[in-house]
């Protein structure tokens, strides 16, 4: 390992800096933490994989020793630098809730893979780094790796979690992606410390009352296990039918509890990062179409989306639950071909949403 200049050697201003580089290259907002390990986030991670509700992502137990804090999973890191990239929506993310006979994607998967996008401008602030310090080592991590982007956004100072768990920036809202440098170098952070972000949610329950599923068992806690977001994405097999209702004609995420975040009054759209404006045929598709996709169908309409990681098998799943509450008899004869499909988990969704389209008065 090469060894980081000694904070001495390190010019005064180099947070403002970098924090400035990062605004060039499209970040909201930027912050810096330390990468020792926090007791209270370490507790409050363990808590909450103890009471089950990181469900069936048994990835996040897995490396959870890791998780705990920067030097876990790396113990050469110094400073993280915590920064936001804003995806703030044009349009009303709620608005589709009247139409039934469309399928509502969240919003942050209506434009380019975020991964993509946030990691290649990571990247590029790394390089930056290492080349204004030589010497500098550094990792760049965007929602792939055991790290907590959330607490340590709200430790670096560019926001707090609210309620809802999600980040809230009082000058972005609640719509950020998240990524994290973890750095070698000593940042100055005992010189200009960045405090701790101050919880500004106050007495408002907007996002808790706003949940179809009541995946809040308590304000700040989410159980995933209940999550629209979970049940569409991560969960595999059907989903329960307490849920199946609920799901309304959302079927890639949900964007309820931070539609609804009063902060968001204050996000501009986007951040003008074309990468993440919306594709048209995403915003507002027809539930006809998409259950008419097959793989090579579907690989094809969702090239470049983070969709494509589903798959066809359980985006088509989601879709017959929306099919099932749209009360539209014309989706009937597509959905009776669809009990017959190779996969089980299909086939029973689509058993579901004729049986309730069948009854429809």
């Amino acid at each position: 390992m090469v060894n980081a200049p000694a904070r001495s050697d390190l010019p005064a201003d180099l947070n403002a800096r970098i924090a400035e580089q990062a605004r060039a290259l499209g970040f909201a907002a930027c912050g810096f933490a330390s990468a020792a390990e926090d007791p209270v986030r370490a507790a409050r991670l363990e808590t909450w994989l103890g009471e089950g509700h990181h469900g069936s992502m048994e990835w996040m137990a897995a490396r959870a020793d890791q998780r705990r804090s920067p030097q876990d999973l790396w113990p050469e890191a110094r400073s993280v630098i915590a920064l936001g990239m804003s995806y703030a929506p044009a349009h009303d993310p709620l608005a589709l809730e009247a139409a039934p006979d469309r399928a509502r994607i969240s919003v942050y998967a209506q434009g380019k893979d975020y991964h993509d996008v946030v990691k290649k401008r990571l990247k590029a602030l790394a390089r930056w780094l290492v080349a204004e310090v030589p010497g500098t080592e550094v990792k760049v991590f965007v929602d792939t790796a055991p790290v907590m982007e959330k607490p340590l956004g709200e430790a670096a100072g560019i926001g707090w979690q609210g309620k809802h768990t999600n980040l809230v920036s009082p000058d972005h809202g609640s719509w950020l992606f998240l990524g994290a440098i973890y750095t070698t170098l000593e940042l100055g952070l005992d010189l200009a410390p960045a405090e701790p972000h101050r919880d500004q949610c106050g007495s408002c329950r907007a996002c808790l009352d706003a949940c179809p599923t009541d995946a809040f068992p308590a304000p700040y806690r989410l159980d995933a296990r209940r999550c629209i977001s979970y049940l569409t994405i991560e969960h595999k097999g059907p989903v329960a039918e307490e849920f199946r209702e609920a799901l309304g004609n959302r079927i890639y995420g949900c964007d309820d509890c931070l539609a609804v975040c009063p902060w968001n009054k204050f996000a501009s759209e986007a951040q003008a990062i074309a990468d993440f404006l919306p594709r048209a045929e995403l915003v507002a598709p027809r539930l006809a179409e998409l259950l008419a996709l097959d793989d090579a169908g579907f690989r094809a309409l969702f090239s470049g989306s983070p969709i494509k990681r589903i798959g066809r098998d359980r985006l088509v799943r989601n879709c017959l639950y929306a099919a099932g509450n749209s009360g539209d008899a014309g989706l009937i004869p597509q959905v009776a071909a669809l009990t017959d499909d190779p996969d089980p988990v299909v086939a029973d969704a689509a058993r579901w949403a004729l049986a309730r389209l069948t009854s429809c008065p």
